[in-house]
């Protein structure tokens, strides 16, 4: 069954912006919500379905990748695969919207305490172009928190275990009537967790987890663009009881280049060409991003700004199964400096010499010039 558009879901243009997506979201996240909708299938549903709809809309990355490629930005792995991030759940959505109007609280009376995903975490990578071209296997440093080796992520020291809370039953919150409202708040015996832990581990003082700088293998593909990013599944943060871990998302910045600029698989560089080389033809050098050199024949009576293609000369594209781009050189014809007494006197018989033939653009722009002075009339002439 295909998806509907999210927009579609939400009720909105493309062009919403935050304050109109969100009142959309919380109208019909209050009317399909289960506990407004008991035993209705179909308003779970659609719960879910406007909850997903909301998570990608709602995050600026996650919705321009939807408006470039649709749902299939979130299929295969593509942008961590779960639309709804590190939570998993509409419900948290839900509750982390609704968290501010009615004081922490206005939650499913389904969701109970218990083991929760560990958050996802980002690191970012700057290499070269030339390593973006090769694609290269990079270690990596990253400070996170690990679970507790001596109370397994249990926060209990080793021979004892948490109990469950008697204040909420271990469900984390408790509940309470308000008007029309039935209100939840998080228990504040147990902060939230259902459990309470008599004798702390000394180890992680109860947390569960410790923080250390794991060293990490990261294999960058070859033609690797600014913005792409990277996902290792599970090396993101543990989860709390017993939860699985986050992911590890890798933000790759290709840094700018002295020579080339990138824009996708092709390269575009800019050469300096000699007056006599573009007046005469001939051939320069120009360097690849692979570290050779292609010779290019600059045709005669070559002018700034014309561009010579060089197939295969540019990027690895994992966008097309590493088919490679071109390299595109602009040339623009260098004025000679500091000439020698001789050289402008040679220059001066070449001009002498030269008529309309050698230099068309210029006789072009100059009849054009006169024919404008002479449909202005004499007297807006310039003195």
């Amino acid at each position: 069954m295909n998806k509907r558009d999210y927009y579609e879901v939400l009720g909105v243009d493309r062009g919403v912006d935050e304050k109109a997506l969100k009142s959309a979201y919380r109208k019909l996240a209050m009317k399909y919500h289960p506990d407004q909708n008991a035993g209705d299938a179909a308003a779970e549903e659609k719960f879910k379905e406007v909850g997903e709809a909301y998570a990608v809309l709602s995050d600026p990355q996650k919705r321009a990748a939807y408006d470039r490629y649709g749902h299939g930005a979130f299929e295969n792995g593509g942008m961590g695969g779960n639309p709804f991030g590190q939570g998993g759940n509409p419900e948290d959505i839900f509750q982390d919207l609704f968290s501010q109007v009615f004081g922490g609280g206005f939650a499913s009376s389904r969701r109970r305490s218990g083991p929760q995903r560990g958050a996802d975490l980002r690191y970012d990578l700057e290499i070269t172009l030339e390593e973006a071209f090769y694609g290269k296997d990079e270690t990596i440093h990253v400070p996170q928190a690990v679970t507790c080796r001596p109370c397994e992520g249990s926060g209990a020291s080793p021979g004892t275990k948490p109990e469950t809370c008697e204040t909420c039953g271990g469900h984390g919150r408790v509940r309470a009537q308000q008007g029309f409202f039935t209100m939840e708040r998080t228990c504040h015996i147990c902060q939230g967790r259902g459990q309470i832990i008599r004798k702390p581990c000394k180890n992680c003082g109860g947390a569960g987890q410790v923080k250390e700088e794991r060293k990490l293998q990261v294999k960058i593909p070859a033609g690797v663009e600014s913005g792409m990013r990277i996902r290792l599944s599970g090396e993101g943060e543990p989860g709390s009881a017993g939860g699985p871990k986050g992911d590890l998302y890798i933000f790759v910045e290709v840094v700018d280049h002295d020579i080339f600029e990138r824009d996708g698989p092709n390269l575009y560089c800019r050469a300096p060409v000699p007056m006599t080389t573009a007046a005469l033809g001939g051939e320069i050098d120009i360097p690849t991003i692979d570290g050779g050199r292609a010779r290019v024949a600059i045709p005669e009576g070559a002018q700034t700004g014309r561009k010579l293609r060089l197939r295969g000369k540019g990027m690895p594209s994992v966008r097309a199964n590493g088919q490679t781009g071109d390299l595109y050189v602009e040339m623009f014809v260098e004025t000679p400096q500091n000439l020698t007494a001789r050289q402008k006197e040679l220059l001066r018989q070449f001009c002498d010499c030269s008529g309309a033939d050698c230099h068309p653009e210029s006789e072009g722009f100059l009849g054009k010039i006169k024919r404008f002075w002479g449909g202005e009339g004499d007297e807006k002439r310039p003195v």
